[in-house]
């Protein structure tokens, strides 16, 4: 292993990060969205959205944090080649891959969650639908 091996990971690391940024402000402003619109009035389709946004801004913490453990690993693995310490580099390079594919896995969880708030959403468009149309919920006007 030398020097660049480590280095190839920076700018993959580095747009791991502007991904896991980008979600967790999506989230911050679907939080704002739904506590201006909701104004004090909490309904259940709203009370299951906020343990799924807070389940969600969970994993993101974790995401970031493994993320930026794996960043630091893989340049203490660069600091230790450029040393001469070659065992202690590939023990710190296999752990922040390690620490990078928990960010991954930890990024997975949190895109099945996001799909969970998708589904809580359609639920409650088809529920006021059928009350909107008397009931029917078939979306037919009856002519």
């Amino acid at each position: 292993m030398n020097l660049t091996t480590p280095a190839l990971l920076f700018p993959a690391i580095s747009l791991l990060f502007l991904a896991y940024t980008n979600r967790f402000l999506v989230l911050a402003q679907l939080i704002r969205q739904l506590h201006d619109r909701e104004e004090g009035r909490v309904r259940d389709m709203v009370h299951r959205q906020i343990d799924n946004l807070k389940r969600r801004i969970a994993l993101i913490r974790w995401m970031q944090g493994l993320g930026v453990m794996a960043f630091i690993l893989c340049a203490t693995a660069m600091f230790f080649l450029f040393i001469k310490m070659d065992t202690v580099a590939k023990i710190s390079f296999g752990l922040s891959l390690l620490l990078l594919v928990l960010s991954l896995v930890v990024s997975l969880v949190e895109i099945a969650i996001s799909t969970q708030a998708i589904q809580i959403e359609l639920e409650d468009l088809a529920a006021n639908h059928g009350a909107a149309d008397g009931g029917r919920g078939d979306g037919d006007d009856g002519r």
